[in-house]
């Protein structure tokens, strides 16, 4: 069993739901990468996505192309994220990280050397959001044959055939993209992905993560209820942003975000088991 398979299992027999916030390894300093990926655990991640900066993010909205822009300035390479990964190992073995990013700088570096360089790292999980299924069976394999989840996305326009073929590439978990658009999109349908979750669960088997629209305590509870775990990422982006880019304040603004997001997920947890008790 992986370690996110291993969290997911934990969380479910606690009655709880994943918490998986995404930053972009090398913003707004490679030096704060680290320290910033601890911050999240101790506000209560579950689960860490760590963003690949790329020149070209095209399924990526303003604010996360702005993180990419400033860590490439920076000069930040897939080599160095990966040694962010093995550094964060150092005192933290339990919290899986799942990479995110594009496939032009793991083709680069070679998709077998890549697999292998991550796992040593420390790495659990990598999503290529420019991977679509139909081209991923090879790189699945890589992934798996290094104790790797390959994880992938799906969408409301996804098919029946989409979700089908996900299904026999997808471990760890599918990372459901709850609005059509690109990241930071504006309004959440909680309704409109209530009704797509059961359909991807039951086909795929793996738990199913949501995110996009996801800003607050209250929506990632109303997405709490439905799904196995909350994503968020455009919106911690955003305090960083408005951070005075000083290490001390940018944690303490993302701490006080990520702790919100935490509370909202269990209080509607809490919510449902008590609904569940009296009826």
């Amino acid at each position: 069993m992986s370690k996110i398979q291993a969290t997911f299992e934990r969380l479910r027999a606690q009655g709880r739901k994943a918490l998986i916030p995404f930053i972009t390894a090398g913003d707004p300093d490679p030096a704060q990468t680290v320290p910033l990926m601890h911050t999240l655990v101790d506000a209560g991640a579950d689960i860490i996505e760590l963003g690949v900066p790329f020149s070209d993010p095209m399924a990526d909205g303003p604010t996360i192309q702005r993180a990419s822009e400033r860590a490439l300035l920076k000069g930040v390479s897939l080599r160095q994220v990966l040694e962010m990964v093995a550094n964060f190992r150092a005192d933290n073995n339990d919290t899986p990280v799942v990479l995110m990013g594009y496939a032009n700088p793991i083709e680069a570096m070679g998709i077998k050397d890549f697999a292998a360089t991550a796992f040593g790292a420390g790495v659990d999980g990598v999503l290529v959001v420019d991977y679509p299924p139909e081209e991923s069976v090879e790189f699945a394999r890589a992934m798996r044959a290094n104790a790797l989840d390959p994880i992938f996305l799906l969408a409301p326009t996804s098919t029946a055939a989409r979700i089908s073929l996900v299904a026999e590439l997808a471990s760890g978990y599918v990372y459901y993209v709850s609005l059509k658009g690109v990241t930071g999109s504006a309004a959440l349908d909680v309704d409109a992905v209530a009704a797509r979750i059961p359909e991807i669960r039951s086909a795929t088997g793996v738990p199913v993560g949501v995110g996009f629209g996801i800003r607050d305590a209250t929506t990632a509870g109303s997405v709490a209820r439905i799904a196995d775990a909350v994503v968020v990422g455009s919106r911690i982006i955003e305090e960083i942003e408005q951070s005075t880019q000083e290490q001390e304040d940018v944690c303490a603004r993302v701490h006080a975000l990520v702790a919100e997001l935490r509370r909202g997920i269990d209080q509607a947890a809490d919510k449902d088991a008590i609904v569940k008790g009296t009826s």
